[in-house]
């Protein structure tokens, strides 16, 4: 029997039974359109993550201050980074493209009848914005000679702006912070929220000198950050990156070998591993629950093709009285249960982008700070289209063997 006839047998058979035939895909839709879901979900996180970690910044590597060490014991002392060792870092490590040290700072913003507190408040390098990937919205950054003359400006963030300056022009407007007048040279570009939802925007940044000199009066100890900001020339780098700053540091902070380290070093990349690591499990267990669906589904079609199998054998046993083949009526069979799945895995597929499109569309609406990016799992609900046609394929085989290897005479005399 010819292929194509073969088919358009199968589609008139199933066109019979059009509400038989959409139960017993029923399964196989949820499944596949579960699976879908959940996988496009999964790479939306993903991808969410992997946008976050480039907000904070490209290739980013943060080296913090530890506590010294003696003999393999660590002790409470103060922060043990310098200005000199950010300084060094820029100088001597190949793989670095940019540095910036970073000295917090705390203090509320006074402007006019205005009393705003930010949330962050840094003194930072002139490199800052090229470590974080931080674009200006207006204006200008500090420049060495600023923080050479510890200069009394700042850059601020878009909520600062919005808060203390409302409608105004924030550019070239003076306000306090601890007394201490500040002029506004910059606006920062909008990044939105991090990954715990906490507001990016919402900050302010002077030159570190400035910082430690007029606003906390450290003294002897003006030389000390609380971190450095690093980041790499390239992702590939950012192993040799490391490498060559842990040996910098070992070597400026005399570390002997053996004795602990008095600082350590975050990397963006080991953060996106571990969280693509915690996603990609997550995916793979709401998946693979789904999955169940697919066999309960692949049981329904084997249900269903052994009861047309009895329902059509009179029809079977004329066929081969006519010169069928058994190979020819296990290849109806068989086709029956693939188209089956088949079409049930469309629709499956067709439901779960629709269902994957409005869950981001509502985590949007409801978390307008989160801002998901739609994605939609093609190669996934490919693969599950490939799966569903096999568990067709598998679940089929018994019933259309069945049919194949009827008795013709028996068939005939069926009622």
């Amino acid at each position: 029997m010819d292929l194509f006839l073969t088919i358009r047998v199968a589609f008139r058979a199933l066109r019979k039974n059009k509400m038989r035939a959409g139960l017993t895909v029923l399964g196989v839709v949820i499944g596949i359109a579960a699976v879908t879901t959940m996988v496009s979900i999964g790479e939306s996180a993903g991808a969410l993550l992997q946008n976050q970690l480039q907000g904070f910044g490209t290739n980013v590597l943060v080296v913090l201050p530890g506590m010294s060490g003696r003999g393999g014991v660590r002790e409470l002392t103060v922060p043990t980074l310098t200005v000199k060792d950010s300084n060094a870092i820029a100088d001597e490590c190949p793989a670095v493209l940019a540095v910036s040290p970073l000295v917090g700072a705390s203090g509320q913003i006074i402007f006019r009848n205005v009393n705003f507190h930010p949330k962050e408040m840094y003194g930072v390098g002139t490199d800052y914005l090229v470590v974080r990937n931080w674009p200006l919205q207006a204006g200008s950054f500090f420049s060495d000679r600023e923080i050479a003359n510890k200069a009394a400006v700042c850059v601020i963030g878009v909520s600062v702006a919005t808060k203390v300056f409302q409608t105004a022009n924030p550019i070239g407007q003076t306000i306090r912070i601890k007394n201490i007048s500040f002029q506004v040279i910059g606006v920062l570009e909008r990044k939105g929220a991090n990954l715990v939802g906490q507001d990016q925007d919402d900050i302010v940044l002077m030159p570190y000198t400035t910082v430690k000199h007029r606003l906390q009066g450290t003294g002897s100890n003006y030389d000390t950050v609380n971190a450095i900001m690093i980041s790499a020339r390239t992702q590939q780098q950012m192993a040799d990156a490391e490498m060559q700053i842990t040996e910098l540091l070992l070597e400026r902070h005399r570390i002997n070998p053996g004795d602990l380290p008095d600082f350590e070093i975050r990397s963006t990349n080991e953060v996106a591993r571990v969280l693509g690591i915690v996603t990609g499990t997550i995916t793979l267990l709401l998946s693979a629950i789904a999955g169940i669906s697919l066999l309960v589904g692949g049981v329904g079609i084997m249900n269903i093709m052994l009861v047309s199998v009895t329902e059509r054998t009179r029809e079977i046993g004329i066929r081969m009285a006519v010169g069928a083949r058994s190979g020819d009526i296990l290849r109806q069979f068989l086709i029956e249960a693939v188209l089956l799945s088949g079409l049930g895995g469309v629709v499956g597929i067709l439901l779960g982008v629709t269902a994957s499109m409005s869950i981001t569309s509502l985590i949007n609406h409801f978390s307008p700070d989160a801002q998901w990016p739609v994605v939609v799992s093609m190669p996934a609900a490919l693969i599950a289209l490939v799966f569903a046609c096999s568990v067709g394929l598998i679940f089929g085989y018994y019933p259309a063997r069945r049919a194949s290897r009827l008795d013709p005479i028996e068939a005939l005399r069926y009622e």
